[in-house]
Order: structure tokens, then C-alpha cells, then sequence
């Protein structure tokens, strides 16, 4: 007999649906086994049940049925019913018992059936209905590619029980996802298809997105003091319907309308209206695709600053906090800026001022002691606390670079004071290191106000720094040349026998293996080779280098070009071979400050010419030795070497030859006995600074320019060492690089074209002896993933090279400007694609040289 039932539709209603028939159990109950359905069995009659006059009863026995895959005995501990249990009937024991077992979450229905009533005793069954679980969910009314991005957001677990909240916020997350995209009016509808043998079910999602919703117009009431055009750019992703918002489209989402509604707010306060709020806001549908968005703003009154007060410092007078905050009397009210000077400009702030003094728990609260009128009186209180000493360094993350290489480059030390501008100073030192991901890049400070000390944690991520090169190029009148490079960033001589650390080859230590080879078959080759170590001896920052180079090129008879590829061999009418090795010894200063480097290099190299006017200058035949002294100054702040959003570096070289000509007394007419010793002094600055201009906007500006000199007039200006302009500037200095030339690259114009030509077309005496070249360019990332960073840019440019100090004319500079688009892949390094518009003529034209497309590989100097 079937006295109480309970399902998903809240099918019992009051006691009168507890107990439905107790005095006819043996003609409607069905006995059902633990294992499964059996046939109704026939039990004896019992006495009728009088709900006006509820009696007790004791429970018999409690059985389940209808289990699939709960275990019935968890089913009767849930209900609360056991054998022995004595309840009156009707009352309230069943309601809450099935109340229990609903609110387990995991069944569609509960029946309970008194099976047989004997006596004072009464036999009880459960019976249930489980909830089907999931076998799977599919997708329709979209696309394929839609569906594979939403079975990665719903994630729901086969197996799952199907429940009406996970149905309902699966829908919820759906809609989300498109909504997100601008399809504000989608609705999505649900199926669920059953599979009773299993006791599982399909979860089938229709999904209509409509229309992408736009919007129509935003109407802003209520702002006298800002303009409407200016706060609708505050606005940065809620645009209006316009031709010329290219790259912010309309669509709109409420979500990010939400923040640009805070930003617009931000941007108020910022201009000291500390009371702005938007009063209200509303969205008006125009139709299935468009909205119109109302706005009302109260802006209140502006506020200035009529009094800044200082509470709390002993350490530092008042009239210093002063100087350091910026602020006066009469500014207008601006609590982010505030907040800014306070605690937000590395080395420039007043916390600053404490924590590089070890004051790690410094603390500055501004205060609004008095608002009158449009006035407000600030105080700023100040807790300074007790300087902290540095106690432990705590490495996480390095599972490639040694412990020790980390350690050396950090700023912070045991046993030193806190300091706040070192925390960040590292953080930087760090990411230029080239070996952690820039972004994730982890500072924690641990303090121990028991003891007054600090423990710093760091945190980091290897990321790939080991380069393939593989690539071609155009070497101007060399053609088209093949390279293939191999760049091991963090090698380790010292692993080489622990064959664990090779990755492929011995890692972990920070030194620099370089393998070059470059070709065009046999006439053009050079290789490379070359090593370094950054911290020479292990104890400072002194870095050693040696690199070895090989270079041979070779002129074809392009007259007899059909007749020797008939004969299968190639003639050559002339040749250049050049052999070299560099040693070289850098050492980061101390002063004036510790991004300074001091570098030297001492350079030999021997050229040999054969039947080759190489430099069009008459000089076919010979041997030419170099020996070469380099010092370099260099400062580098930047805050990343791949997409540097912050920071400058400049570098300032000078290199020089003995001064052959002031010993040497021979007759210099002969060509061959002139340039027997290569001698000239050269001088080169370089120069780049970045900024921020907005979210990930950078403004990069850069300076380029160099001068060769002589050491007086028997000899003259050398034609080695001179600087080659034009083009993409292909990989930088010394690629397709010949006679110690410098090739800097400038775009919109053809590669090595800008300067002085001889009659055919080449540069004349081997290049120009002075140049200069600025550049401007906006940066944007498209990803900064260190597997593969990429960005756009757009660019404006202009340089020169001359042959000579009489034409020099720093302002007659070759104009260009363009875009173009660089990616960065550990494994191929940073290759680049430019298009650029040359506004000039250049020697040999008549025209503009126009638009034209250029490739780069590797990070380009200048």
C-alpha cells in the first residue's frame, strides 16, 4: 500500500498525501527486492488507519527499491528510518524523511510504501527514482568551430547526475560565451533524452545568437564640466555605430560596459570631481540589432587641495615629505595621483624614500580631516616602524638555470636593508636576463616582525631561450643567402659531463654558445663561431668572450654564366677572404649607478684581396691586417628584451688602430703597401628609450650615428670599417657584413642604396663615413606569450650616409614611414616583415623610392 510520495514536481502536498491507503496494503503495494523489480506479493489485510485519531507504530523493517546506482543502505541512512524507530501515524516522521532524501540532491522521486502493518508494527519500503546521469552534450544552431570552444567552457563530467541547477547554469554560461561576443539576445534551449536502460541521458543545447547587438548612439546628460566627446573616449570598448571605429567595434557587452562605466567615473575623479556618480543608466532597445545607451551624470563640484598636513614622521621633516609629494596648496584633488606619490613611482615616492632605508613596514594613510566647499584638508599619517634586515633568499621555479646563476644577478642580499627601488630593480635585471617569462616574474616578501628581518621569495618561469636559425636573406649584390644558426643562451661548460643537464646540450650555468654558418654555394660563406661567459671567475660581473669568423666571397664571371652551367663548372674572376678573432672583457660599473657596462674588445683580423676591386677604388690585389681596440659604455634599463614597455639603453663606442701612418715612412701611392695595416678611429652612439602611452600601447624613439675618422692625410679615410644604409638592414651588425662595415638598416628604400654610389650602382669607396638615422615607432602586442610573442608597429624614420665630412648635413635625412609586424620564437628568434614608403630621392633616381617590402631576422641594433 502507497502511503506518501514525494518527486521533482513536489507532488506531496500535507499530511493527506503521508499515508494514502494504510488499510489496504495487500491489494495496491508492490513488494520491490534490493536487486530489482520482482512481482507484487499479497500480504493480509491490515486494520484501516484513522487520521483523526493518529496512533504509534513500531518500524519492522526498512527496505529500498529502485536503486540503479546508489547503495540502498546509504538510501536508508539518509531517510532517518530504522527498525525499532516508534512513530505516530499520521505525523510527521515520513514528511521528513522524504524531505531529507530529496534534498540529497540526486533523485527525481521518493515513494514510501508500508509493505505490511501487523499488530503495533508497520513494514516499510522506499521506493526511488534516480536522477538519470550524463552520458553526453552536444551543441546545435552553431557552428563547429563554436562547439569545440564551448565543450572547453561547459566541461561537464560524464557520469554527472543531470540536475535542473546544472542545466540551468550551463545555460547560463552559454549565453555568457556569446553574450561576451556582442550576441546579446541569444537564448539557448535544453533537451534532455533519456536512455532508461542505462539510466543515462543526452543533454542536447539549442543555442540561437540572433543578431550581434550594436550600439546605436550613447547619450550622456548631466556633464557640464567634461564634454561628451571626451567621456565617450573613456568609454575604451562601449563605441557607437561609426564608420571610423575600425578596431573598437560597437557591439555591445555588459560586462565591459560595466567597467568602461567605472573607468568613466576613475577618469571624473581624476579631475578632482570627487563626488561624480552616474546618476542612472538605461539600455532602450531600437530593434533586434541596435540599442541606444541613456546616461545620466551628476558631477558635483571640483575640489582642490587647500591643506596637505603630515602626522607620525620623526625620520624625515615635513618640508622634505613635501618636496617628495609634489603637491600644493590650490592643485586640484586627485586621490589616485595622491595615491600614486605616496606608494605607486619606484624611487620617486615617499614610501620609496622609507623602504630603500630598510623601513619595510611603513605605512601612509591620507586622511580627509575637512571638506569645505570645493576645499579639502588632507593629512597623512604615518606609521614608520622599525627597518627590516634581508634574512633568506627563497628560489622557486628555475628548474633549468642553476641556483647560483639567479643569485648573482639579484639586487637584494642577505643581510642587507629592505629596499623597495632594489625589489623592483631585480624584478627588471631579471627579466632581461632572457631566461624567465617577463609576465610571470613573481616578488614576495616575507616579513618577520618578530625578529625585525625579511625573507624574499622569487618566483619564476623557464621559458625556451636556445634559438635555431634557419632562414634566407638578400645580401644585396651577394643575392640571396642561407643561413643556418644555432644560439644556446644558458649553456654550461661545467655540465657537459652531467649528461642530465643537457637540454639538448649542457645547461644551466648562462653562458652563450653561438654557431653561424651562412652561404650562397661557393660564392658567398661565412661561419662563426663564438663563446662568452658573463661572469668571468665566477665571483663579478665580468664578461668573457672569444669569437672566431671566417668569411669568403668571390665575384662569378656572370659573362661566360650559360657557357660554364653547360660545362657543369663555375668560373670566378675575383675573390675576398677574411679570417678573424675577437677576445673581449666587460665589467657592470657601480657608478654613478649598476646598469652601466664598461666593455672592451681587442679585434684581429686579416683581409685578403685577389683580383677584386672590392671597394672600387683601384686596390685589386693585397693583404690587409687589422688589429682593432673597441671600448664600449653602455646603460640598459629596459624592462624586457622582447617587448619592452618601459626603460632606455644607450651605448657610446669608440674603436681604434694603431696609428701606422705616424711611424711609417714609405711612399703610400701603391694601393697595396697603403692599406698593408688598416688603421682609422671610429665612433658610434646608439640610443633608445621607451613609454607607455596607454594599456599596452608603446612609443619607441631611437637614435643612430656614427663617424669614421683618420689619423691624418697620408693615408686618408680607410674604406674599411664603413657603414652600409639601406633596406631592412637584414640581421644586424656583421650579417652579409664585409671588410669590418656597419650595416644599418633603413626602410623604404633598397637595400644598401642610401649614400654615395660609384658609376655602377655600388657604394662608392666601400660606404659612407658618417650617418645618422632617428626612428619613431608605436608598438602594440598582439600576444606576449614567450612562445611566441608578436606585435604591430607602425613607424617614421628618416637617415643618410655620406662619403665624405664636406657633404655631412646632419637635417638632409632620406624620410620614410610605414607598418609592419615582428614575431619572436624561441626556437627561430625574432623575424619581422615591414612595409615601408620612402618620401625621398636618393643618389641614381629620379623618383621617390616608394613602397617597399622588407624582411628582418634577428634583433635588430640600428
Amino acid at each position: 500500500m502507497k502511503f506518501v510520495k514525494m518527486s521533482t514536481s513536489f507532488k506531496c502536498t500535507g499530511w493527506a498525501l503521508l499515508l494514502a491507503c494504510l488499510s489496504a496494503i495487500s491489494a495496491d503495494a508492490q513488494r520491490i527486492g534490493l536487486g530489482g523489480n520482482t512481482k507484487p506479493t499479497a500480504t493480509k489485510e491490515a486494520p484501516a488507519i484513522n487520521y483523526a485519531d493518529p496512533k504509534e507504530y513500531e518500524v519492522a523493517e526498512v527496505t529500498v527499491s529502485g536503486t540503479q546506482f546508489l547503495d540502498p543502505n546509504s538510501m536508508i541512512s539518509i531517510s532517518g528510518l530504522k527498525a525499532g524507530d516508534k512513530m505516530r501515524v499520521p505525523g510527521p516522521a515520513i514528511s521528513s524523511s522524504i524531505k531529507r532524501m530529496m534534498d540529497f540532491g540526486t533523485l527525481d522521486d521518493v515513494e514510501i510504501l508500508a509493505t505490511k502493518v501487523e499488530g503495533g508494527k508497520v513494514w516499510l519500503n522506499i521506493h526511488i527514482k534516480e536522477r538519470p546521469r550524463l552520458y553526453t552534450v552536444t551543441f546545435s544552431g552553431i557552428r563547429k568551430g563554436e562547439r569545440e570552444t564551448l565543450n572547453d567552457k561547459v566541461k561537464l563530467i560524464k557520469g554527472r547526475v543531470i540536475t535542473p541547477t546544472v542545466i540551468k547554469n550551463t545555460q547560463l554560461v552559454i549565453k555568457k560565451h556569446f553574450m561576451d561576443k556582442g550576441f546579446y539576445n541569444t537564448s539557448v534551449k535544453v533537451v534532455q533524452i533519456p536512455d532508461s536502460t542505462r539510466g543515462q541521458a543526452t543533454l542536447n543545447f539549442t543555442i540561437d545568437k540572433g543578431n550581434k547587438v550594436k550600439i546605436d548612439e550613447i547619450i550622456i546628460e548631466g556633464n557640464e564640466a567634461i564634454a561628451d566627446s571626451k567621456l565617450k573616449r573613456k568609454l575604451k570598448k562601449t563605441k557607437e555605430k561609426k564608420l571610423w571605429h575600425l578596431f573598437t567595434p560597437s557591439k555591445y557587452i555588459p560586462k565591459t560596459y560595466d567597467e568602461d562605466k567605472e573607468k568613466l567615473i576613475a577618469y571624473y575623479r581624476k579631475n578632482g570631481y570627487r563626488d561624480a556618480t552616474i546618476e542612472f543608466d538605461s539600455i532602450q532597445n531600437e530593434g533586434q540589432e541596435t540599442i541606444k545607451i541613456l546616461m545620466r551624470i551628476e558631477e558635483g563640484p571640483k575640489y582642490f587641495y587647500r591643506s596637505i598636513t603630515w602626522s607620525g614622521n620623526y625620520l624625515h621633516t615635513t618640508d622634505r615629505l613635501n618636496i617628495i609629494l609634489g603637491l600644493k596648496k590650490g592643485d586640484v584633488y586627485n586621490p589616485e595621483e595622491l595615491d600614486k606619490k605616496i606608494n605607486g613611482i619606484p624611487g620617486g615616492d615617499v614610501s620609496s624614500l622609507y623602504m630603500d632605508d630598510g623601513y619595510l613596514y611603513f605605512r601612509a594613510l591620507p586622511v580627509e580631516t575637512s571638506v569645505l566647499k570645493d576645499s579639502i584638508d588632507i593629512e597623512i599619517r604615518i606609521f614608520e616602524g622599525k627597518q627590516a634586515t634581508i634574512n633568506r633568499i627563497i628560489l622557486n621555479g628555475n628548474t633549468k638555470t642553476s641556483d647560483r646563476v639567479v643569485l648573482r644577478e639579484l639586487f637584494t642580499l642577505p643581510g642587507q636593508k629592505f629596499s623597495k627601488t632594489e625589489l623592483i630593480n631585480t624584478q627588471r635585471q631579471l627579466s632581461q636576463m632572457g631566461y624567465f617569462d617577463p609576465e610571470k616574474i613573481q616578488i614576495n616578501p616575507i616579513p618577520n616582525q618578530g625578529d625585525g628581518t625579511v625573507d624574499i621569495e622569487y618566483t619564476v618561469e623557464e621559458k625556451p631561450s636556445d634559438q635555431i636559425e634557419l632562414s634566407g636573406g638578400w645580401g644585396g649584390y651577394i643575392g640571396f643567402v642561407g643561413t643556418l644558426g644555432l644560439v644556446f643562451n644558458n649553456f654550461s661548460i661545467r655540465n657537459i659531463p652531467n649528461r642530465s643537464t643537457w637540454r639538448p646540450l649542457p645547461s644551466g650555468d648562462g653562458q652563450k654558445l653561438s654557431v653561424r654558418f651562412q652561404a650562397n654555394g661557393r660564392q658567398f660563406q661565412t661561419y662563426s663561431l663564438s663563446f662568452s661567459e658573463p661572469w668571468f671567475g665566477g665571483k663579478k660581473p665580468i664578461n668573457f668572450g672569444v669569437a672566431l669568423t671566417r668569411t669568403v666571397y668571390r665575384i662569378t664571371d656572370f659573362a661566360s654564366m650559360y657557357t660554364r652551367v653547360a660545362a657543369g663548372r663555375q668560373t670566378f674572376i675575383g675573390s675576398y677572404y677574411n679570417n678573424g678573432i675577437t677576445f673581449s672583457l666587460g665589467r657592470r660599473l657601480k657608478e654613478p649607478d649598476r646598469f652601466l657596462v664598461l666593455s672592451h674588445s681587442l679585434s684581429l683580423q686579416r683581409y685578403r684581396l685577389d683580383s677584386l676591386d672590392f671597394f672600387s677604388i683601384g686596390y685589386n690585389n693585397g693583404i690587409s691586417n687589422n688589429i682593432t681596440f673597441n671600448t664600449t659604455l653602455s646603460r640598459n634599463t629596459l624592462s624586457d628584451f622582447q617587448y619592452p614597455r618601459s626603460g632606455s639603453s644607450f651605448s657610446l663606442s669608440a674603436t681604434f688602430t694603431p696609428p701606422y701612418s705616424a711611424f711609417r715612412t714609405r711612399d703610400f701611392s701603391d694601393e697595396q703597401e697603403k692599406f698593408k695595416l688598416v688603421e682609422y678611429h671610429k665612433w658610434m652612439f646608439d640610443a633608445s628609450w621607451y613609454a607607455t602611452i596607454t594599456g599596452k600601447l608603446v612609443l619607441s624613439a631611437r637614435a643612430h650615428m656614427g663617424f669614421l675618422g683618420s689619423y691624418g692625410d697620408k693615408v686618408g679615410l680607410s674604406p674599411f670599417g664603413r657603414f652600409i644604409v639601406g633596406g631592412s638592414g637584414l640581421a644586424g651588425q656583421g650579417s652579409f657584413a664585409l671588410a669590418d662595415q656597419d650595416i644599418i638598416g633603413l626602410r623604404g628604400y633598397g637595400d644598401r642604396k642610401v649614400g654615395p654610389l660609384s658609376p655602377n650602382g655600388s657604394l662608392a669607396g666601400g660606404g659612407g663615413v658618417v650617418y645618422n638615422k632617428f626612428v619613431m615607432e608605436l608598438r602594440y602586442p598582439v600576444s606576449l606569450n614567450p612562445q611566441a610573442t608578436i606585435f604591430l608597429l607602425g613607424f617614421a624614420e628618416g637617415g643618410n650616409n655620406w662619403g665624405n665630412y664636406q657633404d655631412f648635413n646632419p637635417f638632409d635625412i632620406k624620410r620614410s614611414a610605414g607598418v609592419g609586424a615582428r614575431i619572436f620564437m624561441p626556437a627561430f628568434g625574432l623575424l619581422g616583415i615591414d612595409w615601408g614608403y620612402g618620401f625621398d630621392r636618393i643618389q641614381g633616381q629620379n623618383t621617390r623610392s616608394g613602397g617597399q617590402f622588407h624582411f628582418t631576422i634577428g634583433q635588430q641594433i640600428r
